[in-house]
């Protein structure tokens, strides 16, 4: 796990040490840069490397192989050794025990198709020096950042934002971005911050020519169009899962520093806790965070699974200072605007993971492949009202809209959708888009397809929150958490073959009546008592609802008052100050508007300086 960047502008040395130096929380072992010159040109790849696999120099980075290639490589080949061993069989040989030879081996082997061979998280870019060119890809889900700038025959690229940005004079804040930010927390792909820095999606590979200054990128993994339904009975789909996920959580064990598992007590993380512990000739070292607060303290659950499965379970508890100090200083690790509340909390747990282990195993993905989310049991019992004459449901909606009840009233808007797939969006959106200046049309994000294939309907959403979701919201909370503290977290059910397997199984093996996960729990169910699980299910977040008004009320204010308001493009300003207004006097939980619009605040507050916004 590392930071990577790389570039055909001519820097200088101090610039481009200054560039790598912004992210070396992301690898802080070495700072590696190289210069090569290519047509009187420069190109120069830098590395921030977190060693994990191979510890000795030989494998830092950047890396030549055979004088043909050099890469910067971030992330993990889960799957190196298998296809190590068949590349010697080829008569290749490796002079390290690192995964990043072999995907230099592999590419020489195989070109463009080299990716289709990887299991593993990863974003990387190949400088194959007789053909003139670059050749990068990102990993199948967006487990690993990517971004490029490519205008004017240059080319640059990182693993975060913060590094092209730095030194760098042609850039723009761009006016669409923040309202893709304001609507969804987050900014999709292809889109970053600034109009002229793009995101490779995940599943992509590209090839830039050094010489033409051509870009060309192409898709070479989906999610399959149409179920591949798996003709076997349910007992042996729980087999085959069950086997497939012990070989994922075993292939993600492997490093040569210590290792850990997040636990937080729920369904997914308990599982991949079971699994780790059952592969482990020693104890495993599991972490939970604590807080405080009355209805956010699940600690105790995770506690219960760890004393079962005799791990060495370790508690963290949320203290506010540091709470607040993260939440001050928020915009140095996601360092464009990101508005999910639980990054604060995954950041305290990465901090204090960090000081035992150097890699953490998680539950991450099983909501989203295995129909877990609380919105699916909604869109379940709503779908019903859409397959009825829209007049009905416009008769219906217009009735919730007149009872005071802010849930009968929520769902009277949601009625007022022209279809369950546009409703669909708003489950993470929010409905109640009112405060941004901009009226959206949804066919404006191209993931929207995935809501309209040929399955059936929680299969389709199934399939956009893999594509969308997990990787707009998840990876990348996950991802800067992490590595903003020098972490490397993997998980197991974002191995992809668990994500395939889990698109031809029948919804009903993963959500039979009320029961959600189906497949999952029974699997947990053999490792740990069921009795564990009969709760609700939670969500991993802050208390910021009681903070905005009490700890955190005169920050918001200042930062957040109406003249700081008119400072802020897209949105509502007087109708942000009511919501504002209503959440300090108790009358509306409005913590998800308000923390969004700090965050871009304190984005704009260090960044838009001598930038313009269009």
């Amino acid at each position: 796990m590392c930071g990577i960047y790389g570039t055909t502008i001519n820097y200088n040395q101090q610039q481009l040490k200054e560039k790598l130096l912004r992210t070396s929380y992301r690898g802080p072992d070495r700072l590696g840069l190289k210069v090569y010159n290519h047509n009187n040109k420069k190109v120069s790849f830098g590395h921030n490397r977190l060693s994990i696999i191979d510890l000795d120099s030989r494998s830092d980075q950047p890396f030549n192989y055979q004088d043909k290639i050099e890469i910067v490589f971030n992330g993990e080949i889960f799957n190196f050794k298998e296809i190590r061993s068949r590349l010697q069989a080829e008569g290749f040989q490796f002079k390290t025990t690192s995964d990043t030879e072999v995907v230099c081996a592999a590419y020489l082997k195989y070109g463009d198709k080299c990716v289709d061979y990887f299991n593993g998280m990863f974003a990387f870019v190949i400088y194959d020096i007789s053909n003139n060119s670059f050749f990068g890809a990102r990993d199948r889900l967006g487990q690993k950042p990517f971004y490029y700038y490519q205008e004017n025959g240059e080319f640059e690229f990182s693993s975060q934002i913060s590094s092209i940005q730095l030194h760098h004079k042609n850039l723009s804040i761009s006016s669409h971005a923040i309202l893709e930010y304001l609507r969804w927390g987050a900014i999709p792909e292809p889109h970053s911050i600034f109009n002229e820095i793009k995101k490779l999606k995940p599943g992509y590979c590209f090839r830039y020519a050094l010489d033409t200054h051509t870009f060309k990128e192409w898709q070479y993994w989906d999610l399959p169009k149409a179920n591949e339904q798996f003709n076997g009975s349910y007992d042996e789909a729980v087999e085959e899962l069950e086997n497939m996920l012990s070989n994922a959580v075993d292939i993600r064990m492997y490093a040569d520093v210590p290792l850990g598992v997040f636990l937080s007590g729920g369904i997914d993380s308990s599982l991949i806790a079971a699994m780790a512990a059952k592969g482990s000739e020693n104890k495993v070292n599991t972490f939970s965070v604590k807080f405080n607060e009355k209805g956010f303290d699940e600690s105790i659950y995770a506690q219960k699974v760890a004393d079962h499965l005799k791990t060495n379970h370790h508690v963290i508890e949320c203290n506010y200072d540091e709470g607040l100090d993260l939440i001050t200083n928020f915009y140095q690790f996601y360092d464009e605007p990101f508005a999910d509340a639980s990054a604060i909390p995954s950041m305290l747990l990465a901090k204090h993971t960090k000081k035992h282990v150097t890699v953490a195993l998680s539950g991450d993905a099983g909501d989203e492949s295995f129909l877990g989310y609380h919105r699916y049991k909604w869109m379940k019992q709503v779908q019903p009202l859409f397959n009825m004459p829209s007049v009905f449901r416009k008769t219906l909606a217009a009735s919730c809209g007149i009872i005071p009840n802010y849930r009968i009233k929520t769902i009277g808007k949601g009625l007022k959708a022209s279809t369950i797939e546009d409703l669909y969006p708003t489950t993470i959106t929010s409905m109640d888009l009112e405060w941004i200046a901009k009226k959206w049309k949804d066919k404006e994000f191209e993931e929207k397809a995935y809501l309209l294939s040929n399955k059936s309907f929680l299969e389709r959403v199934s399939d956009f929150d893999l594509k969308a979701y997990l990787n707009w919201h998840i990876n990348t909370k996950v991802d800067r958490a992490t590595m903003a503290f020098s972490l490397e977290a993997r998980s197991p059910l974002m191995d992809y073959r668990i994500v395939e397997f889990g698109r031809k199984l029948p919804t009903s093996f993963k959500y039979d009546g009320d029961n959600q996960k189906r497949i999952l729990k029974d699997i947990l169910y053999k490792h740990v008592p069921q009795n564990f699980f009969d709760r609700p299910k939670a969500g991993f977040t802050m208390p910021f609802e009681n903070w905005f008004r009490g700890e955190l009320k005169d920050l918001v204010l200042s930062e957040l008052s109406e003249s700081e308001l008119k400072t802020i493009p897209g949105i509502n300003q007087p109708l942000v100050s009511k919501m504002i207004n209503q959440h300090m006097d108790g009358s509306w939980n409005r913590y998800p508007v308000i923390w969004k619009i700090l965050v871009l605040k304190q984005w704009l507050n260090q960044n838009k300086t001598g930038l313009s916004i269009r």
